[in-house]
């Protein structure tokens, strides 16, 4: 039977281990997966791109290329050819720059995506080992388990499952599986676990393509919101501007043709052309450089969030501490001994699962030689909520025995203890939790006899040796640390005291309060620096309440129960060992363990803000230059002080550089940022206002100093209004005086490069714009760096100190 030909849906999972050559006990060989991936092929779906001449092609498309197109047919017509080579140029060599950029984010992305590829639990040579599920074949042996994708068209082999299979049928409701049943890729599991072999790969799977895990998300960003708004206002400065103008011109007896080209122009110059490339770029660099420190980012907002995030919810295990549990004690009970709790403990566990507290009982027990391989498991029971247990059967040679472990309560139930026996234990465990231990207890049956508690395990997992000097560190970027954990009260105390999170309350104790409070709707945040014996499905009440009240969350999860909360949070962080579920819930994927990456997540959404902010300020003073410059010198005047291409020039040289922002030095700040774009706004028109102002008063000292020509005033506008948006990038680049800090060198070589053609042109001359005296350039430099680096720089530097002490009073 040919393979695309199989339907998984009537035959054995037994025929298909026969008919595949494998087996369910060692699983394939690595030779043989080796060649059947030679000849299947990876398990995935290439994925489809537009061809890149089409990538390419859309560049000419959209509201600033229509404009440009219509300034060179309008200069085509009117028969000014030089106009409209310089359009078509600075047409051409835009939309090749920014195709050029967006490749360059497009293979960042992609290399980001393939580091978030599924990984499944494979048996080859007997042994289970971690694959990549791109790498599974026909007849592989795989374990699933609650949070897994599944990676392949399957046949269960045994165990029992609740397969969510949505994203194939539409059905909303999960489907339990059993023996011999058929599992389709693109499914998830969502309880229960199992063993199955795979039946179908890539695109000959039920299915039909690969899941996808990383979405390409495009929400709307918050970033867009403030742009959109700004961009707004600009154009209907703007419109009002050319419009007057317009009107103006006709009462003077101007030709509409003659009016026309200048003023959409002028419209253009109100369009962001530049920050869909700076944001990509800067985006794009931002997620290749965290994902060496650590984090991949899978959605875009992820980055812009962590700039405003004030709340870290951080799971204890493996976060703040190394996720390597030991067995380091027992208390057994009377008649049995420390090797009876560890053997017991042991035969409770499935390695495959690869469990933290599994591999620590398995781990202890091999060394010390306590299970062997006579030991047949006959039926596993995962840990879930809400039985709050681990339990096995397995047949020891002649003999099946029932094997227990879990919460102290539980199994005392189980076990039928005295409630005075139960009351001692219960203190015997409190007082080893407070120094620290994790205490499970274990019991056991023979045959049918009555389940016996055998005694308690005792299990340590050591914090991380850097995890209180990153709680520090955050602390003083103004993000607060929450710690939860689904330990008991005394073991999360013990925890939080080392990490400086002293006050740490059951979980349970906060839903009470805020119900008490509810009707002040206060601030829960100040209440805890942690929450202990929390279960998973009350993260998401968590993330929910404190964004109830204000508060940005980021918050990292594991399981999947902690998907809801992950896609809740605004910065939705899976750690290093999550499951699928939860990496494809969370927006930021971490590699490493620990919180060191989620600090460099924070800090680079901080600079991406500033270079936002840079971008606003500069864009909104320069419109009002610009145009405010051209009007008004018209109106005084009765002329166009420059023409339609010098404007474009203008406009592509100065967007030149601003893309180059994205890759400049930045100094992230101590606090969370927020868009409260009005005091931008305000120190964006000051300057502007300002910039005008000077730029006219060059413009009146040029025209009688100077006593410019028709031709030369051209060059002369083009100069001053040039030089004054490059000064006014580096001045605003910096919050502070533009001294203290150095750009990047990218940013030095754009503006240098940009300054050494202008000054050429002011030299040289180009198209309609004349060459200019030496002396005439040297005093328009001089004048412009003399306004920008003193007065503009100042005024700069005092309205940005004044608004960020009126937003610290506002909070206090």
């Amino acid at each position: 039977m040919s393979q695309a030909s199989r339907t998984p849906s009537t035959k054995a999972a037994l025929d298909w281990i026969r008919e595949l050559g494998s087996n369910p006990d060692a699983g394939l060989t690595s030779a043989e997966a080796a060649a059947r991936l030679a000849r299947q092929g990876p398990n995935e779906v290439a994925e489809e791109r537009g061809h890149p001449l089409l990538r390419l092609a859309k560049k000419f498309w959209g509201l600033s290329a229509w404009m440009i197109e219509l300034i060179a047919a309008l200069s085509l017509v009117l028969h000014k050819y030089a106009d409209m080579w310089v359009a078509l140029a600075l047409l051409v060599l835009n939309a090749i720059l920014s195709f050029l950029q967006e490749q360059r984010a497009s293979s960042a992305v992609a290399a980001l995506r393939r580091q978030l590829r599924v990984s499944a639990r494979v048996l080859r040579d007997r042994v289970w080992r971690t694959t990549p599920a791109r790498e599974l074949v026909d007849g592989d042996v795989v374990r699933l388990r609650a949070g897994d994708f599944v990676p392949a068209d399957l046949a269960l082999l045994d165990g029992m499952l609740r397969v969510d299979q949505s994203a194939l049928t539409g059905e909303s409701r999960d489907v339990e599986k059993r023996g011999d049943a058929q599992i389709h890729s693109g499914s998830i599991v969502v309880h229960g676990e199992g063993t199955a072999v795979v039946v179908g790969t890539g695109a000959r799977t039920y299915f039909g393509r690969a899941t996808h895990l990383v979405e390409s998300a495009h929400p709307k960003l918050h970033i867009e919101g403030v742009i959109s708004h700004v961009v707004r206002w600009m154009f209907i400065i703007v419109g009002v501007l050319v419009c007057l103008t317009v009107a103006v011109s006709l009462l003077q007896g101007l030709r509409l043709d003659e009016v026309l080209p200048i003023s959409l122009v002028l419209l253009m110059s109100a369009v962001p052309v530049a920050l869909p490339v700076m944001f990509t770029v800067s985006m794009a660099i931002g997620s290749m450089e965290l994902a060496k420190r650590g984090a991949l980012v899978s959605r875009l907002n992820a980055v812009e969030d962590a700039a405003d995030m004030d709340i870290l919810c951080a799971d204890k295990t493996g976060t703040l501490t190394l996720n390597q549990l030991t067995f380091t004690g027992s208390l057994p009970q009377a008649g049995f001994t420390e090797e009876d709790v560890l053997q017991i403990g042991a035969l409770a566990s499935n390695e495959a699962n690869e469990d933290p507290i599994d591999l620590a009982f398995l781990r202890a027990a091999r060394a010390r030689k306590l299970i062997g391989a006579n030991i047949r498991t006959l039926s596993f029971v995962p840990f879930s909520p809400e039985t709050r247990r681990t339990e096995a059967v397995v047949e020891i040679g002649p003999r099946r025995r029932r094997a227990i472990k879990g919460a102290l309560l539980t199994l005392a139930e189980l076990a039928g203890i005295e409630p005075a026996v139960r009351a001692e234990l219960e203190a015997r465990a409190d007082e080893q939790a407070r120094q620290g231990a994790r205490v499970l207890a274990v019991a056991a049956a023979e045959n049918e006899a009555p389940l016996r508690l055998i005694g308690l395990a005792l299990l340590r997992d050591a914090t991380r040796p850097d995890s209180k000097q990153l709680i520090d560190e955050l602390r003083g970027l103004g993000v607060a640390m929450k710690m939860l954990t689904g330990d008991a009260l005394p073991v999360a105390l013990a925890i939080g005291r080392g990490l400086g999170l002293p006050t740490i309350i059951r979980a349970s104790d906060l839903g009470a309060a805020e119900k008490e409070r509810a009707a002040s709707a206060g601030d829960p945040a100040p209440q805890f620096d942690g929450l202990a014996e929390v279960f998973p499905e009350e993260k998401f009440e968590v993330v929910r309440r404190l964004q109830g009240a204000g508060h940005v969350v980021g918050m990292t999860g594991d399981g999947v129960n902690d998907a809801p909360a992950l896609r809740q949070a605004e910065v939705g962080i899976a750690v290093s060992d999550a499951t699928d579920v939860a990496k494809g819930a969370a927006s930021v994927v971490l590699t490493t363990e620990g919180i060191a990456s989620i600090i460099e997540l924070v800090k680079m959404g901080r600079a991406v803000h500033q270079r936002v902010v840079t971008w606003i300020i500069n864009k909104l003073s320069r419109t009002i230059l610009k145009s405010g410059y051209v009007v008004i010198a018209f109106l005084v005047t009765g002329r166009f002080v420059i023409s339609a291409s010098g404007m474009m020039l203008l406009v592509f040289m100065t967007d030149f550089v601003k893309v180059a922002l994205s890759t400049d030095r930045v100094q992230p700040s101590r606090k969370p940022e927020s868009w409260n774009i009005r005091p931008l706004v305000h120190v964006a028109i000051v300057l502007g206002v300002l910039m005008l102002l000077e730029a006219l008063g060059l413009l009146a000292i040029g025209w009688r100093r100077f006593g410019l020509d028709e031709n030369r005033v051209n060059t002369f506008a083009f100069q001053t209004l040039f030089f004054f948006a490059l000064c006014s990038i580096l001045s605003i680049r910096e919050r502070g005086p533009f001294w203290r800090s150095r750009p990047g060198w990218i940013l030095s070589a754009a503006l240098s490069a940009d300054a050494v053609a202008g000054l050429a042109i002011g030299l040289f001359g180009l198209g309609e714009m004349r060459p200019l005296p030496l002396e005439q350039t040297a005093f328009i430099v001089g004048y412009v760096l003399v306004c920008s680096f003193t007065i503009n720089d100042f005024t700069k530097a005092y309205m940005l100190r004044r608004s960020r002490r009126a937003t610290t009073t506002n909070d206090g």
